[in-house]
């Protein structure tokens, strides 16, 4: 369905074999569009509606001077990394079904897909920090200093981003050398190693910070445990109930990080060119459901997006003045 990241030149026919538009064009100077495959159709409406929805909350974030604080940045790296996934998607569909395939189109969209995929996942470890700093650091973060050095730190992510994404078109490819050819057509095993190695590594950086994010919980309930004589009963049970929500989240939110960036960051160190391409779509489907499940999880949880939103569609049910709090749970 969605994502084929990098794998763009052995594609796709619905569960069958693989179709790869360059054979064709060995075979024939004339080029023969494929027919439409239901992959080819869902990889479109994919594409369309991880654009759709994440234009919508940077559209949101930006146009909103009330949404500054560093939370609402990453949210807006975030969004604009997933809707970059979601344009690759729908020219991946293009290249394949309506023009002719040729070395640059595959470079352009495996360059554009590595590109969002890098900067989204690591806008996921920023968000995490965020938590974590806000937590911790409660008094102090949020100021325009924080902002300041969060507008910094995405700086630095975009332009590595763009660097790696960078790599195919400025010669590490395999589309002269079949043999050195990864998972993922056109990247080399080198290349596409490397760079799940790299996922890995902020993955596993990403969970260590939720850990601790977890500790600095721990630490308050356990203040507010100490002092729960002096507090109203209704107010320990709201506490308690809060606190069991937001565990309840954060196990959730582990669980879709995990299960949608593992897979192909291990099948990406592990597998070759000689592996089926169904494990390919298999693992890469699942890093691409994170571009569609990220502004649900993450942008669209926000109760001060979610506001905005309500009075853009409905403003006369919206009271003018309209408080904006920099909140840990996003």
């Amino acid at each position: 369905m969605t994502l084929n990241a990098s794998d763009l030149g052995w594609d796709e026919s619905s569960g069958a074999e693989p179709f790869s538009p360059l054979d064709q064009l060995d075979s024939s100077s004339t080029y023969v569009v494929p027919p439409l495959t239901v992959w080819g159709v869902a990889l479109c409406v994919s594409g369309t509606l991880i654009a759709t929805e994440n234009a919508v909350v940077v559209t949101t974030i930006l146009a909103t001077p009330s949404l500054r604080a560093p939370v609402f940045l990453l949210l807006a790296s975030l969004g604009l990394a997933d809707l970059l996934a979601g344009v690759a998607l729908i020219l991946h569909f293009l290249f394949l079904f309506c023009v002719e395939p040729s070395d640059w189109s595959e470079l352009l969209t495996s360059g554009l897909l590595v590109t969002s995929l890098t900067a989204s996942l690591c806008s996921l470890m920023g968000v995490a920090l965020d938590r974590y700093l806000s937590l911790s650091h409660a008094l102090t973060y949020g100021s325009s200093q924080s902002r300041h050095r969060a507008a910094i730190l995405l700086l630095l992510v975009w332009l590595g981003a763009c660097v790696i994404g960078a790599g195919p078109a400025m010669g590490w490819h395999c589309l002269g050398e079949p043999n050195s050819c990864s998972v993922a057509r056109p990247l080399t095993r080198t290349y596409l190693s490397l760079l799940c190695g790299g996922f890995l590594i902020v993955v596993m950086v990403t969970l260590q910070l939720y850990a601790g994010i977890c500790q600095v919980a721990r630490r308050h309930a356990h203040a507010i445990a100490t002092q729960r004589h002096f507090l109203p009963a209704n107010h320990s049970y709201a506490s308690k109930h809060s606190s069991g929500r937001g565990f309840s989240r954060l196990i959730v939110i582990l669980s879709v990080f995990v299960g949608c960036w593992m897979p192909f960051s291990l099948w990406g160190l592990l597998g070759d060119a000689s592996s089926p391409p169904l494990y390919t779509y298999a693992t890469l489907l699942p890093a691409a459901g994170s571009s569609l499940l990220n502004p649900i999880l993450y942008s669209l949880r926000n109760k001060d997006i979610r506001k905005v939103l309500l009075q853009a569609c409905c403003p006369h049910k919206c009271t003018q003045n309209t408080h904006i709090h920099y909140p840990v749970d996003v």
